[in-house]
């Protein structure tokens, strides 16, 4: 169950910073940098997500669903 909240802890704070990137390109004005700040962590977050996934695959800690169809 910790899992998960970590999971969905980390896919929150991806969309929170792809909504803050957003905000300040439709502020306008010189804000380059702060945008870019903000889409570097969306990316960091999301590295997270899919190396603890795949840690926790390797590991055995979750499985897979072994028929998907």
């Amino acid at each position: 169950m910790a899992v998960k909240i970590v999971f969905v802890l980390l896919l929150a704070l991806v969309v929170v910073s792809l909504f803050q990137a957003l905000f300040v390109m439709l502020k306008g004005g010189d804000g380059t940098t702060r945008m870019s700040k903000h889409l570097g962590r969306r990316l960091a977050f999301s590295v997270a997500v899919m190396a603890l996934l795949l840690v926790l695959l390797a590991t055995g800690v979750i499985t897979p669903n072994p028929r998907p169809y």
